[in-house]
């Protein structure tokens, strides 16, 4: 039987919602290109699945210098990231392409870059899509005691130097999340204290046999040929690439100053519908910065990503105006950074104001 998901509620949906959705469809009728997949999909897949696997079968089979493997070993862990936020990301959304036998295939590529595309949708598409910054409900803004991400978190002396600490940590993200978190919410059944169906026959056996696969390619097989203690520092050196990019895009869209960070109670109904709460708690940031956008999988645009989770993020520049515009005519802030310097400021901003103490009156409000 499925565990239960605890809940907080919504109010009944506005017109806010509704306009949003009759404009982007009209403009993806009109467009004549589909919401998912497409040709310039196939091919960006393909291309950052090439660079994982060139990246690392040249660290692996090729005698080069100290230096080139440690470039190499960088590259592999910026291509794991590129294979999470373009392949994993839009595959587990049901966006990678038109056709779901091919979404359910690509989905396994976040069992391949060392997490599970079983765990992975309920964490993310169901408590983060769903209650975005909501404590108690989205555990992305739950990095541990180490870190305040949020008003609600406990305040701790050290947390003052969280903004400068907080890389060191997010560098050995990835770690925590190949051997230990997923393992963990995979026994205990719980995600963030949140009770979910735990997977069973073929998917449990699909969970392992990713995990497996994962720990041969990423471990073992470089053990196996080149068994020398310079693999730790190469493996750390990916790893942390890996982590700091991925933590980092996450963090710039929802853990700034500028967005909402609302407390949520089993049972009870937030003040906000759907769509305002996704609006309230997300920015956009380096819009028009097309490398990045094609690198972090469009989540640049992570306010047209909450709206429009089924639509593949190639078309999220073309959304952005057709939200913004729409936002503007209800009286709704739309949250955006001009640039990803400004981004990460705010972030900084953020980290180190919640490590002072409480946060300004503003970001109280807020929460």
């Amino acid at each position: 039987m499925a565990a239960a998901l605890s809940r907080v509620d919504f109010p009944p949906a506005g017109p806010l919602h509704a306009e949003l959705r009759r404009a982007v469809e009209e403009h993806l009728a009109r467009s004549g290109r589909p919401a998912r997949g497409g040709p310039a999909v196939a091919a960006k897949t393909a291309a950052i699945l090439a660079w994982l696997a060139g990246s690392y079968l040249a660290l692996l089979l090729l005698p080069v210098p100290g230096w080139a493997a440690a470039l190499l070993a960088l590259s592999v862990g910026l291509a794991i990231a590129g294979v999470g936020f373009n392949v994993m990301h839009d595959a587990n959304h049901g966006t990678l392409s038109s056709r779901p036998a091919v979404n359910r295939a690509f989905a396994f590529a976040a069992d391949l870059i060392g997490g599970s595309s079983w765990l992975w949708r309920h964490k993310h598409n169901v408590l983060h899509h769903t209650w975005p910054n909501v404590a108690g409900m989205d555990t992305d803004g739950d990095a541990g005691f180490l870190l305040r991400l949020t008003p609600q978190q406990p305040r701790r002396s050290f947390h003052r130097w969280q903004h400068l600490y907080a890389w060191v940590l997010y560098g050995v993200f990835a770690l925590k999340w190949w051997l230990y978190d997923d393992l963990r919410e995979l026994l205990t059944g719980r995600i963030g204290g949140h009770a979910f169906p735990r997977p069973r026959g073929g998917a449990l056996a699909a969970l392992l046999l990713g995990k497996a696969a994962f720990l041969g390619w990423a471990f073992v097989v470089p053990l196996l040929l080149h068994p020398t203690f310079w693999l730790v520092p190469l493996w750390l050196l990916a790893s942390a690439a890996a982590g700091v990019t991925l933590a980092a895009v996450f963090q710039l869209a929802h853990c700034v100053a500028e967005v909402d960070h609302p407390r949520g109670r089993e049972g009870e109904r937030l003040p906000l519908g759907w769509a305002e709460l996704q609006l309230a708690t997300t920015t956009d940031f380096a819009r028009g910065r097309r490398l990045l956008s094609w690198y972090v999988g469009g989540l640049n645009y992570q306010v047209e990503h909450h709206l429009f989770p089924g639509i593949c993020h190639v078309r999220y520049p073309e959304l952005a105006p057709i939200v913004e515009r729409t936002c503007r005519a209800h009286g709704i802030p739309y949250r955006a950074q001009p640039t990803l310097r400004a981004a990460l400021a705010a972030n900084a901003r953020w980290l180190r104001e919640l490590g002072a103490g409480d946060p300004a009156p503003a970001a109280q409000a807020a929460a």
